[in-house]
């Protein structure tokens, strides 16, 4: 018999919590723009708390902590890469540039080619 995950929605306090944390970051915003009579310091102290406590609610929601169990996850991955090293990432970009400069060559040759066939032979044009 196979058992199979089931996962919620989301309560209703998880929803609420992202309200919260929306309404938070709204708020900020609206915040930063009344309070430019009072000066850019107290614009930018209400909008950066303002921001700071809807990441902390959303932190403490189940989205938040999906969220943060994915970025470690990714962060394991991320350190799993065997990156290569300068010699290889060199060589690598001096095949790239080989590469492009003999198609680029190939390109024109087979437009002057093509030019030189349907205009000179063809047509008489020159």
């Amino acid at each position: 018999m196979a058992t199979t995950d089931v996962e919620t929605v989301g309560t209703g306090a998880d929803k609420a919590k992202l309200a919260v944390a929306a309404l938070l970051v709204v708020g900020g915003f609206v915040a930063f723009y009344l309070l430019s009579a009072q000066g850019s310091l107290a614009q930018w102290a209400a909008l950066l708390v303002a921001l700071g406590a809807a990441v902390g609610v959303f932190g403490v929601s189940d989205a938040g902590r999906r969220l943060v169990a994915y970025g470690k996850d990714s962060w394991k991955e991320v350190k799993k890469v065997v990156w290569p090293t300068r010699r290889e990432s060199i060589q690598m970009t001096a095949y790239v540039f080989v590469f492009v400069f003999v198609m680029a060559l190939f390109l024109w040759l087979t437009d002057k080619t093509l030019e030189w066939v349907l205009y000179d032979l063809f047509l008489g044009w020159r």
